[in-house]
């Protein structure tokens, strides 16, 4: 055999020989060789030498080149044993190389026509197309309607729902469905499909099947600060606006009415069909109570109320029959100068009633203080000095048409003037 001297250590008379350095050597200079040869697009036979996850090793007869997975098949790979096997002999064209780093780039797909060209060339928009599910992501998922072409479809595409979901509630990876294209760009190979399209759109006889004044079952969906929004049905959502969810309670937050998920019933309000959007309102399910309240708490009427709620303006009061009232910190004092507190059963009077702003306004302390006051003019009253009995007299007729409560007439009229003539007299 031929060897190669690869070390001499002279202070051990040692020598190392290696026909393995040989060897390598050769094939480095056949590799060169090979390389030199090489030009992009050549087609040359090779042995499949290794796979892995990533791509394919092709022994090309003393120097190797690799077929990246993305270059095995023009339609998805998900491994490269489902394409080739190992020691198969198959055809390879040489994509690119690199002279210093002896690296070969190979394709196999490109072998073959692009399935983008093979296309049926009266497919447009429009055109219903049949295929399975490759890919899924959040935002979509990829359908293979042939070998090698593949569609979008966005998850905005796959229901009439505005609610945020993910492409995964509705496919799954080898799904067969059917699909509407929507775009389709050839020269840049690229398709977008939906499948809600295969659905009518709720919107489009909107006001007939939700007219104005109609009751339906909703579900909640999502809290803002101003109101509920609530889906009728899929595609079809509408906003409960937060004044619109009790006639008596005081909401701060929807959370506090209703709870995500629950069924709520509604009365549609308000249709804008250009802009997808409902009124609704849950209130109107019920009539206005306010419209009896307005019998019930009269401008000076006293009632049994309890503090709930403390606030820096005054305190909210619970009354009778569900209703709240308020009383700034001035009416809240007792009788004793102490204020009232929280949770404490006092009675009021109001002081105002707005029946279009569903406001009461009560006072606690106005009770002893209009007492004390009617008191103390009943005392005046009975201090004053009594008029002499021939001014009694004469006032008398007067006293008497001041306490009627009869409208003039021309009688009265009559009877005034002569009191008139007889008083001048």
């Amino acid at each position: 055999m031929e060897f190669k001297v690869v070390k001499i250590n002279e202070e051990f008379r040692n020598v190392v020989v290696s026909h393995k350095a040989l060897i390598e050597a050769e094939l480095e200079q056949q590799k060169r060789e090979i390389i030199s040869k090489l030009e992009k697009g050549q087609v040359l036979e090779g042995t499949v030498k290794n796979i892995t996850s990533y791509g394919v090793f092709i022994d090309l007869g003393g120097v190797d080149g690799l077929i990246h997975i993305t270059d095995l098949s023009w339609g998805r790979v998900n491994h490269p044993s489902e394409v080739v096997a190992l020691d198969q002999k198959l055809n390879v064209v040489i994509l690119d190389f690199d002279n210093d780093k002896k690296r070969i780039a190979l394709g196999l797909k490109q072998l073959f026509p692009h399935p983008w060209d093979a296309l049926d060339p009266d497919l447009k928009v429009g055109d219903k197309v049949k295929g399975k599910v490759v890919v899924m992501a959040d935002y979509g998922a990829f359908l293979e309607v042939a070998p090698g072409v593949e569609g979008l479809i966005h998850v905005s595409e796959m229901s009439w729902s505005q609610h945020l979901r993910s492409a995964q509630d509705f496919l799954k990876i080898g799904d067969e469905v059917e699909a509407v294209i929507l775009t389709l760009d050839r020269a840049d190979r690229k398709m977008s499909l939906g499948i809600k399209q295969l659905k009518k759109d709720p919107w489009e006889d909107i006001e007939t099947k939700y007219p104005i004044g109609s009751r339906h079952t909703a579900k909640v969906r999502t809290f803002t600060n101003f109101g509920v929004f609530v889906e009728i049905e899929e595609g079809v959502d509408g906003l409960i606006h937060i004044s619109d969810l009790s006639w008596t309670k005081k909401i701060k937050h929807p959370s506090e009415f209703t709870q995500q998920g629950a069924d709520i019933e509604v009365e549609v309000l308000q249709v804008d069909k250009d802009n997808r959007r409902l009124s609704l309102g849950h209130k109107q399910l019920e009539e206005n109570p306010w419209d009896v309240f307005e019998t019930i708490f009269t401008v000076g009427s006293v009632h049994e109320g309890t503090i709930i709620e403390m606030l820096d303006k005054g305190a909210v009061v619970a009354l009778p029959y569900g209703v709240e009232g308020f009383a700034t910190p001035k009416h809240l004092v007792k009788e004793d100068g102490t204020q009232a507190k929280v949770d404490e059963k006092l009675n009021f009077k109001v002081i105002e009633f707005n029946k279009d702003s569903k406001r009461i306004i009560l006072s606690h302390s106005r009770i002893f203080e209009d007492e004390t006051r009617a008191e103390k003019q009943a005392e005046r009253k009975a201090k004053r000095p009594a008029a002499p009995k021939k001014q009694q007299e004469e006032a008398a007729p007067i006293a008497a048409v001041n306490d009627s409560n009869r409208t003039a007439t021309l009688g009265d009229l009559e009877a005034l003037a002569a009191l008139k003539e007889k008083l001048s007299k």
